[in-house]
């Protein structure tokens, strides 16, 4: 009897990979498609596949955006951790869900809303956690199968660290300067400070993170899951392993020309457009050039560390066959000034590098993948969509976001929708208001702006350096604008 040729060993081969593929197409077919959201913490648009300013290293997202939809123009609600978080995860914008700060419960203000890991629950999916995904003090118990409760985890004793950051001297405080608040203090001991990890950070939680996802696809494989993996970093402290640190030199990072010392009010804007103190990086200090290089070193390794950290939970998801049952999302809660005007955090941003932030969505069905979409959405709208892409019902209170199902499959598809984002300085009361239509964005302050107004054109001064909104060849833009964020503010008002 003649012996197989390798030609008919390489046919069966492909015979056996194409059944293969065949079946698990006839299962995506029948089954209700997995969730994987991807989640990071103060990461602006600065990745790879965005055209990072500062050429950031992240192989593991720029994949995922070539074989998904790459939102450009995505928006959060609110530049701060808890109400933006809280919004996308009830679909309710953060008047709805009277979330305007850090200490505040959405399961207080409204605890009859249904969270998006709960839907998946109560329709059949088991919903698992790992890392952060509501804002640390404020899980949502009830939603998760596995893994809830608020507990943080903490990076055990034996890592060790080191403090980088070089102190040069540094210009004197303008006028104006406001001092720390004494919780900004306590902030500086843990958060203003870099720390470079041995090894890989082996230990840490941040790849603890990764390790429980990864048991969590092994677990549940083989049902319907909602797997929520929240990412710390970039957050500060800025934190990663030295290789991350290796692959940017500070010398060659090139800061904005709107770069200052301390936090600074350019001449032609409202004196509400930056706080004058920073919460985040360089509490109750400025940053020479020098030291700022150093930390935006930093943040662009903390962002390589969380891409890699990414790679290895997409890797176990390939690994697994499930790529093709599980619809993955990538998103941060909202975005970051590094420096910007003198700004070294989210809180109170409501310029373009406050409320962007990175979205993908790659959904195996959808006939966009491989394209960018430049429509204006926000990350309201995830919820909407995922409940359309998994043909759940929707949760008895509605939803506010609109879904994005027919951007994934036409990216440049008709949508005429703007961005809204608000911000509180007090968590009652909203202080600013931001609509982005088409190319502008608008910014009031105060109750009607009473207290200034901004207007930018995106693509001819994309750094927001010209305030047009005095101008008065502007005043049809501006009151239209104005229009729709009195409308938005007006609409969304609880009774």
């Amino acid at each position: 009897m003649p012996k197989p040729t390798r030609r008919r060993f390489l046919s069966q081969a492909a015979a056996t990979a194409a059944a293969a593929a065949l079946a698990r197409s006839a299962r995506a077919a029948t089954n209700p498609p997995n969730v994987l959201l991807l989640m990071s913490d103060d990461m602006r648009v600065e990745l790879g596949c965005y055209g990072s300013r500062f050429h950031a290293h992240t192989p593991n997202l720029d994949s995922l955006a070539s074989r998904g939809v790459r939102f450009d123009r995505n928006f959060c609600q609110f530049p701060l951790c808890n109400p933006s978080r809280s919004s996308l995860l009830t679909g309710q914008t953060p008047l709805q869900t009277e979330v305007l700060g850090n200490r505040t419960n959405f399961r207080d203000t409204r605890p009859e809303l249904t969270s998006l890991p709960q839907l998946f629950k109560q329709q059949g999916y088991v919903t698992a956690r790992t890392g952060k995904i509501f804002h640390d003090i404020y899980d949502d118990e009830i939603a998760w199968t596995v893994g809830g409760g608020s507990k943080l985890l903490q990076p055990p004793t034996g890592i060790e660290h080191k403090k980088v950051i070089p102190r040069p001297p540094v210009p004197p405080p303008p006028p104006g300067i406001v001092p720390p608040l004494p919780q900004d203090n306590q902030q500086a001991a843990h958060s203003d400070q870099i720390l470079v990890l041995d090894g890989d950070g082996d230990g840490h939680p941040e790849n603890r993170v990764a390790d429980t996802a990864i048991e969590y696809l092994r677990t549940y494989r083989n049902q319907p899951f909602f797997i929520g993996c929240g990412f710390s970093k970039p957050h500060s402290p800025p934190t990663a392993p030295q290789r991350f640190f290796d692959l940017y030199n500070p010398a060659k990072l090139e800061l904005t020309p709107d770069f200052a010392a301390w936090p600074t009010v350019p001449a032609g804007f409202p004196k509400a457009a930056i706080r004058m103190r920073n919460a985040d990086l360089f509490i109750g200090r400025g940053a020479s050039p020098m030291e700022a290089q150093e930390v935006i070193r930093a943040y662009l390794a903390s962002i390589s560390w969380a891409d890699w950290n990414i790679g290895r939970v997409l890797a176990e998801l390939d690994s697994l066959g499930l790529r093709q049952s599980t619809i993955v999302v990538f998103v941060a809660d909202h975005g970051y000034q590094l420096g910007e005007k003198g700004k070294w955090s989210k809180a109170g941003s409501l310029f373009e590098m406050g409320t962007r932030v990175p979205l993908i969505i790659h959904d195996p069905r959808a006939a966009g993948n491989g394209k960018a979409c430049t429509r204006l959405v926000q990350s309201i709208d995830i919820y909407s969509t995922l409940v359309e892409l998994c043909n759940l019902k929707p949760p008895a209170s509605g939803l506010q976001g609109e879904s994005l199902s027919s951007l994934l499959h036409r990216p440049n598809a008709p949508w005429d929708k703007p961005a809204y984002s608000i911000w509180s300085e007090d968590g009652k009361t909203v202080h600013g208001i931001s609509v982005r239509k088409d190319h502008w964005r608008y910014v009031e302050y105060g109750p009607d702006g009473g207290n200034g107004r901004l207007l930018f054109d995106e693509h001819a001064d994309p750094l927001e350096m010209l305030n047009l909104a005095e101008d008065r060849k502007y005043a049809p833009i501006c009151d239209g604008l104005s229009s729709l964020a009195r409308k938005y503010l007006e609409e969304n008002a609880r009774a």
